[in-house]
């Protein structure tokens, strides 16, 4: 079997972590985000992967290209020269796509979940269908396009409905898909919608089928939705592989609820930990840090007694003693928190100092 990964442009949404390091590659769950859906092609029988690209593929090349030996797939870069949209990327890979007449998977590289690529497949034989969408349910549809099916046939989509007022249903797209290779017949090469301009036409030949999503979902393609999708993901770990998370018996912190930490973080005794933290590798976190819902990246250093909530630090950061960060601050490579100060939803963009309190959310250059 084949996949196609929508990697996509600049990553605009989750800066400033990508203004130094192409959102693929922005580690989530301590693991580069992508690396989260490549292992799950891999289970499902997928040999080929193709990674639609268009923004700083040589990067991507150098890293990714050592995943292929460890989960036994290969990984082609399919490089647009101008944005393709959603559809003209499976196009221009259509040489890998059809290179059989096995159905291909497509995945948004924003989305996280527990991903159910085997069950997806089995069900997509059996209904006989062109194409699947695999569907999450929502608590307030009037946001999204939502997904309404046909009365007589359990689980063909008969039509979407773009932000309804009224009440049709609650499946939206949740922007992962398995198609059969004929579908790349109904794709011209340029930039093109698969939503808006190739789904309807699978709708309108009674060919195209949802597959409702169990557990989590997340489009963490930016900050406030990454710390989010981080809470939903550890949830996930403390049932399904509780072993990988901090075993509070086993460390001389303190531990509350769910946290990942990487082996080579160091942790003084006094600090608190948790809920829902994430710490990367090299990682120094000093005496009485209090950390929650947050994300803390490669060789970063939070110094004694900061308060870290809601808070992404970026790689090589230093945060100051007694300062407090909160409000979805994010901050890029080799930012630095002065002591004492207070930052409150900053976008701060790399090699930036902070010496001033920042209390209303703003970007920092």
């Amino acid at each position: 079997m084949k996949g196609l990964i929508l990697v996509g442009g600049y990553g605009t949404r989750l800066r400033p972590l990508t203004l130094t390091t192409p959102k693929p590659l922005v580690e989530f769950g301590n693991r580069p985000m992508i690396l989260h859906q490549i292992e799950a092609l891999a289970k499902a029988g997928v040999k080929d992967i193709v990674l639609a690209v268009n923004y700083r593929p040589e990067v991507m090349v150098e890293t990714l290209k050592k995943y292929e030996e460890e989960f036994g797939v290969s990984i082609t870069f399919s490089v647009e020269t101008e944005p393709l949209g959603t559809a003209g990327p499976l196009k221009l890979a259509e040489e890998v796509l059809k290179k059989d007449d096995s159905p291909f998977f497509v995945l948004n590289s924003d989305v996280i979940c527990d991903y159910p690529f085997e069950e997806l497949v089995n069900f997509h034989k059996a209904h006989g269908g062109a194409g699947t969408i695999v569907a999450t349910k929502v608590d307030e549809p009037s946001k999204y396009g939502v997904i309404v099916h046909d009365i007589a046939t359990p689980n063909l989509i008969d039509r979407f409905v773009e932000k309804p007022v009224e009440f049709v249903g609650n499946r939206i797209n949740a922007g992962l898909y398995i198609l059969n290779p004929e579908v790349i017949d109904l794709i011209e090469l340029k930039p093109t919608s698969i939503e808006k301009e190739t789904f309807p036409i699978l709708v309108e030949n009674k060919s195209l089928y949802s597959f409702d999503l169990e557990g989590y979902w997340m489009d963490v393609g930016q900050p406030k939705d990454f710390l989010a999708g981080t809470v939903l993901y550890l949830n996930s770990v403390s049932k399904k592989n509780p072993e990988a998370l901090v075993n509070a018996a086993s460390v001389d912190y303190e531990v509350v609820g769910s946290v990942l930490v990487d082996a080579t973080a160091k942790i003084a005794k006094g600090a608190k930990i948790g809920p829902d933290v994430v710490i990367g590798p090299g990682v120094v976190i000093g005496e009485g840090v209090r950390l929650a819902t947050s994300v803390v990246l490669k060789n970063s250093t939070i110094k004694d007694h900061a308060l870290v909530k809601n808070t992404i630090v970026g790689w090589n950061c230093t945060i100051g003693k007694w300062a407090r960060t909160d409000g979805v601050t994010v901050m890029g490579d080799d930012v630095a928190i002065k002591d004492e100060i207070y930052v409150n939803g900053g976008k701060v963009l790399p090699h930036k100092t902070i010496g001033a309190n920042v209390e209303k959310e703003s970007i920092i250059m």
